[in-house]
């Protein structure tokens, strides 16, 4: 597949895909024009990187969709001294565009080549407010002894718990995708005092679940 000049497809994919799908901060549109995607798309799959869909990066996972990626930048209003965790390194780009947008970022990924790969593409771009861990992070991190002021859960969970909120400071933001293919919902889940929570339904998407968040066997008769 012949690769597309990629100022060209950049400019489309905002425009064509994720300006119409309601992401409007302008902040978040420079991001996703000043980072580029291609450099973190697996080798071999370059000439998708502008592309309207999921990409496989290795492990059966995937890379979130452009307009996916802008939504959930923009619902998380990232300042620029936030200390943010991201649940699922994969490629790294969403890290970076993250650290872009906030102060310092923590992303965690269960895949220890995941976590290496990110890290030569975000040095290879001087992008160094990062610090990548390798580890479970799917029931949060760390147990709660850190709090964020944002959080990206990069791959869905069947059922909601409050673990990642718990780990948010007051005023902090999670979102996080939860349900069941072929619908679920996206969240924002803000917290508003040491133990009050706004909780706000987004839109609705169907992702990859994060390993071991996934739905329950259910029972045949």
């Amino acid at each position: 597949m012949t690769e597309p000049n990629p100022d060209i497809a950049r400019f489309n994919m905002i425009e064509q895909q994720v300006r119409p799908w309601d992401v409007l901060d302008q902040r978040v549109l420079d991001v996703l024009r000043e980072v580029p995607r291609e450099d973190f798309v697996p080798e071999g799959r370059r000439a998708l990187a502008f592309m309207d869909l999921a990409i496989p990066i290795g492990h059966g996972e995937t890379m979130f969709p452009p307009k996916l990626e802008g939504r959930l930048l923009q619902a998380l209003a990232l300042r620029p001294g936030d200390r943010v965790l991201e649940v699922g390194t994969g490629s790294g780009f969403l890290t970076a565009c993250l650290a872009r947008l906030a102060g310092q970022v923590l992303s965690v990924d269960i895949h220890e080549d995941f976590t290496e790969r990110a890290g030569q593409r975000l040095a290879a771009h001087g992008i160094d407010n990062v610090t990548l861990e390798t580890g479970d992070a799917a029931w949060g991190w760390r147990h709660g002894e850190l709090e964020f002021d944002a959080i990206a859960v990069t791959g869905a969970v069947a059922e909601y718990d409050t673990r990642f909120e718990e780990q948010l400071a007051v005023g902090g933001r999670l979102f996080i995708i939860v349900g069941r293919a072929p619908v679920m919902e996206a969240m924002l889940v803000t917290r508003t005092g040491p133990e009050a929570f706004d909780h706000s339904g987004l839109f609705e998407t169907s992702v990859r679940h994060l390993l071991g968040r996934e739905p329950r066997p259910g029972f045949v008769l």
